[in-house]
């Protein structure tokens, strides 16, 4: 019983701390005002100035993490929708994608490496731009270490989606599909969740990009790892 009445509290919290943080989003829409962002810390702030353990918060949390992957699988609705456009814009998908897990690959190595970080480390950051499950399976396959992937996949999501549009207007790429490809590739589902608010056009396409990246990087992560090692 007192499981359940925890569980249901957490999940609860988490809920509420969301809320709030989408209306202060949406009032402000600032870049750090990022609903996940911000209730990330939310939760972390709650947790430590109450003392919780994080086990004992994950007694409701898991259940929203069960959330996970419908929330990704729910992608496939834009993306069907817009199947006909995918279709026709298929080879610069494929290759903005291609060069987007590249560069995100071989700049996080050229960078560790300069650091003088271990090949263990090296290894945990190199699937930093897939989607947390995909990223955990390639880094535990290369000898990295899980927890540390899954922060660094996330400080690259949060960074794709508060620094990203500013980087698309530097740059100048103002089409959907050149923004879909960019947040998709580069900072997975965070990203699709920052495409779905310019459109369902982007939104598509950054499904994709997350869906292929994935792909892509299962494969050539291994190389990678094996032409620098």
């Amino acid at each position: 019983m007192q499981i359940i009445l925890f569980s249901i509290l957490f999940v609860s919290i988490t809920i509420a701390v969301y809320l709030t943080m989408n209306l202060l989003y949406f009032k402000y829409h600032k870049a750090f005002f990022i609903p996940i962002l911000t209730t990330t810390v939310g939760i972390i702030l709650i947790l430590v100035l109450f003392n919780i353990p994080y086990e004992t918060y994950m007694l409701g949390g898991m259940w929203v993490d069960l959330l996970l992957g419908p929330a990704i699988v729910s992608l496939a609705i834009p993306l069907y929708k817009q199947r006909e456009l995918i279709k026709q814009n298929m080879l610069p998908i494929l290759g903005g994608v291609l060069t987007g897990v590249l560069v995100g690959m071989i700049s996080g190595v050229l960078f560790a490496k300069l650091m003088g970080f271990s090949k263990e480390i090296i290894f945990s950051l190199l699937p930093k731009s897939i989607t947390t499950p995909i990223a955990i399976q390639i880094a535990s396959a290369l000898g990295g270490v899980t927890s540390l992937t899954i922060a660094f996949v996330m400080i690259a999501g949060f960074t794709g989606i508060i620094l990203g549009p500013t980087f698309l207007k530097w740059f100048r790429i103002d089409t959907a599909i050149g923004r879909g490809i960019g947040l998709g590739a580069t900072a997975h589902a965070l990203g699709t969740s920052k495409a779905i608010e310019l459109g369902e056009q982007e939104a598509s396409y950054s499904s994709i990009a997350m869906t292929l990246s994935a792909i892509i990087g299962s494969i050539v992560g291994p190389v990678m790892a094996w032409f620098f090692y």
